[in-house]
């Protein structure tokens, strides 16, 4: 029986990455004074590193390997470069210019308004999370959530299963009775550690993802005008993503 669900942000209630983080962080590159331009290629395939510090490292050291040995506060440097660029997703985000996936206000507000319960497990900083839910819904968004874990409250980002684990112990909740959704490889994988059902919507960025691990992978949430495609697995009739498919999907 589903009692909870689990979101992932960026990709899977917006389409967050292509037009918010990866246009701040080359911004955010600039204001550091640093020539490095992350294309939407690099950037694609830069997501299999979760966390933004994490990619910055990594970046590093598949393009740049001895700019480590010539900058002696790499860190400091990384961490600027991190709150530059989250500054100004925020800013973005506050301007309208990242809005949900078409039928996510929908499905969180079907959710909502019934004894199912809610949270969300990402790699993204809190306050990004925030602020996506409060210009795009507002009000007291921030309240349906039961727990927000976001960013670095766990050691390991995903593909390990820690933020899930965090999650479904704040619920108190067995991994049987909630269902995750995700749209990368990494999320998949994480939930799928934990023993909980996946739910895979597909993003931008997630062609080359292995996403088969899911009970059900579509390509979007569905509206009454434009219908979701289904890539594996049973939706059931459904041609939406609604409450009722979600608690077909955990049984």
């Amino acid at each position: 029986m589903l009692k909870a669900v689990l979101f992932d942000v960026d990709g899977t209630l917006s389409e967050t990455e292509r037009h918010g983080h990866l246009v701040a962080m080359n911004r955010a590159f600039r204001a550091a004074g640093l020539d490095w331009q992350w294309s939407e290629k690099i950037y694609g395939e830069l997501l299999r590193t979760a966390g933004s510090i994490e990619r910055i490292h990594h970046y590093i050291a598949a393009y740049h390997p001895g700019y480590r040995h010539v900058n002696k506060d790499l860190d400091d440097l990384i961490s600027g470069i991190v709150s530059y660029k989250n500054t100004d997703y925020r800013r973005m985000v506050a301007s309208g210019e990242i809005p949900l996936r078409p039928g996510v206000k929908r499905v969180l507000r079907e959710i909502q308004g019934s004894d199912v319960r809610m949270g969300i497990a990402t790699t993204t900083a809190r306050q990004n999370v925030d602020a996506l839910l409060l210009q795009n819904i507002g009000g007291d968004v921030l309240n349906w959530f039961e727990v927000i874990a976001a960013g670095n409250v766990v050691a390991h980002k995903k593909p390990a299963p820690d933020i899930y684990i965090h999650a479904l112990q704040q619920m108190e909740l067995p991994p049987a009775e909630v269902l995750a959704v995700e749209d990368s490889e990494n999320g998949v994988r994480s939930a799928l550690a934990t023993g909980m059902p996946v739910l895979a919507i597909k993003s931008e960025y997630s062609n080359g993802h292995d996403l088969s691990g899911a009970a059900l992978l579509v390509d979007g949430w569905g509206t009454r005008g434009t219908p979701m495609n289904v890539l594996h697995g049973d939706a059931c009739g459904h041609s939406m993503i609604s409450l009722e498919l979600m608690r077909r999907l955990v049984g």
